[in-house]
């Protein structure tokens, strides 16, 4: 089961077939879950990644995707060691709200130009977190989520990140504090065990102790604020270019 969480001023149907998620769920047989913003909510129709009531365990939007993910569970006897999300913008850090909040629910986490988990409190701003970033060594990070799930003991999500480097709208330097973040959960450290290209874009991989790649990045070069995507018919390709979103 794939999460796939929308972006701001998106709605969970567009998400759904232009990010490719659809299509490639009808291919390899997989479920997937895509929870729609209220714009009572936020009037932009962004998923509140920065509001203390929204990103707690048990409670306000976390809550809501977590039933969500229990009930589609039940609905489909889907394989629950199997379940990962991924989101864009807003819904990136909304992400690492429910790897953080609700680790034993996820395998792992795809957070596309998105946010740590409590960045906005870090930085005292949402908008210093995006645009300016927040002042923590992967330690203060790593506490911020052990505090969302006290006394758990793993194991924890692993993380694929992606980032646009010319993306203005939400820093590479998010994707940098991503890093740092859940190589601390993990026990890692912040050297890339593995330094190469995919298709030509920088692509790193860290380990834990005991050698599994826990966090993983790709910067996809001179690309904006965005969902990357591989229009065409090949096995592996998926998706259709489109306006972006902003967080």
């Amino acid at each position: 089961m794939v999460v796939a969480l929308h972006g701001c001023t998106q709605n969970a149907s567009g998400y759904g077939t232009g990010s490719g998620w659809l299509q490639l769920a009808d291919r390899w047989g997989f479920s997937v879950v895509l929870p729609q913003q209220q714009s009572a909510n936020n009037a932009s129709s962004c998923f509140n990644w920065f509001q203390s009531g929204d990103i707690a365990r048990g409670q306000g939007e976390a809550a809501s995707v977590a039933q969500m993910v229990d009930r589609q569970l039940a609905d489909t006897s889907a394989d629950a060691s199997r379940v990962y999300a991924t989101g864009l913008s807003a819904g990136g850090g909304m992400t690492a709200v429910m790897m953080a909040a609700y680790p034993e629910k996820f395998a792992a986490g795809g957070i596309v130009a998105g946010l740590p988990y409590g960045c906005a409190q870090a930085a005292g701003s949402p908008y210093v977190c995006m645009y300016v970033g927040a002042t923590q060594n992967p330690k203060q990070w790593g506490d911020r989520v052990r505090a969302a799930r006290p006394g758990y003991a793993g194991p924890w999500p692993a993380l694929v990140a992606f980032q646009g480097t010319a993306d203005y709208t939400v820093k590479p330097v998010n994707m940098t504090d991503l890093v740092k973040q859940w190589t601390d959960v993990h026990g890692g450290d912040q050297v890339a065990d593995v330094s190469d290209t995919v298709a030509g874009y920088p692509h790193q991989v860290f380990r834990d102790a005991g050698g599994r790649a826990v966090v993983e990045t790709y910067s996809v070069t001179g690309m904006g604020h965005g969902q990357p995507v591989d229009p065409g018919s090949g096995s592996e390709q998926c998706g259709t270019a489109g306006r972006t979103s902003s967080t």
